[in-house]
């Protein structure tokens, strides 16, 4: 799809954007100031930058363990974000749900999940939300290769078909499944043909090429859009870091996971086109990446402000009263 340099350029914040928020929290976690698991999503920011910059603030999103990303790309503060990463009053869930479970209803985030395959089940919820109250929202849930072959995907993907539900499955296939890569766990080569059993449509695209990802995304939304139902989209990309921060990595060679980013590194792939376009320079680049620094330097401060939920708050808001 053509665009113009402004949507270029703020695809290429948002990538930016996504690498050092994620960055930022691999370097506290390795200093033992965020508390729990964290999983980040560097080498991926192709794959959430191009879904998301097809969706309007009202669409519903529901990501995985691994959804900084997303949920940075759909538009959700950073100033909360990291707060609820360090566990603080003013994050997004109050410091009581952490990285996994980040969510901001006002951006139609129904959250992050640490349940692989947790997601799909809830996207249905929120297609047929859709229909009844026929909007023409798209509801997209992100997964990763292993969470494919779970049943709850296949369940969600076959309702999603029967009902016309306005719902893209977006699997984002990094090689591995924790330990478990999905040469082995995996009977297909490209997932995207396991669509075709269920009556949808399924495209599988470089992960890694933000402007292939916006293309199929945006056919996907204006098919969803239009009523004509789910869209099955495989970007296929590559998790650089560990399962988690501070997994050993003894499943994977170093070689491996350098030969993998130097070759298909998204911002890097996404510079060198914008430069050739002559939309991106050096000094732009630069003010960008200085910009976000700036934005994510005010977040740590915010976070660092902010006071930790009083023991005692610990059981309030389990439920919600009608």
């Amino acid at each position: 799809m053509p665009e113009d340099k402004k949507t270029l350029l703020d695809l290429y914040r948002t990538m930016v954007t996504v690498r050092q928020f994620e960055t930022l929290a691999g370097e506290h976690f390795a200093a033992g100031e965020i508390p729990g698991f964290i999983h980040l999503s560097i080498g991926q920011e192709g794959s959430s930058t191009g879904v998301c910059s097809t969706l309007r603030p009202d669409d519903y999103l529901t990501t995985t363990h691994r959804g900084h990303g997303h949920m940075i790309a759909k538009g959700a503060d950073l100033n909360r974000m990291v707060a609820e990463l360090f566990g603080k009053k003013d994050g997004y869930c109050k410091g009581k749900g952490g990285s996994m479970h980040i969510a901001d209803f006002s951006l139609g985030i129904l959250g992050a999940n640490g349940v692989v395959a947790g997601g799909p089940p809830i996207i249905c919820g929120a297609g047929l939300s859709i229909k009844y109250r026929k909007t023409d929202q798209v509801a997209v849930c992100f997964f990763g290769d292993g969470a494919s072959n779970r049943g709850p995907v296949h369940e969600a993907m076959n309702m999603a078909s029967i009902w016309k539900l306005p719902i893209i499955f977006c699997v984002e296939s990094n090689c591995w499944a924790s330990t478990t890569p999905s040469t082995y766990s995996c009977s297909v080569p490209e997932l995207a043909v396991r669509a075709k059993g269920y009556g949808m449509p399924g495209v599988t695209v470089d992960g890694n090429d933000v402007l292939a990802v916006r293309e199929a995304a945006a056919e996907a939304v204006a098919r969803a859009r239009a009523g004509e139902g789910p869209t099955f989209l495989e970007n296929k990309t590559y998790r650089i870091r560990g399962h988690f921060e501070g997994d050993p990595q003894k499943y994977r060679t170093q070689e491996e996971v350098e030969k993998r980013f130097g070759e298909n590194d998204p911002i890097d792939r996404f510079e060198k086109l914008l430069t050739k376009k002559k939309i991106l320079t050096k000094k732009i680049s630069g003010e960008i990446w200085d910009e976000v620094k700036s934005k994510l330097d005010a977040a740590l401060e915010f976070a660092e402000q902010s006071p930790y939920p009083k023991p005692e708050e610990a059981l309030e808001d389990l439920y919600v009263n009608p």
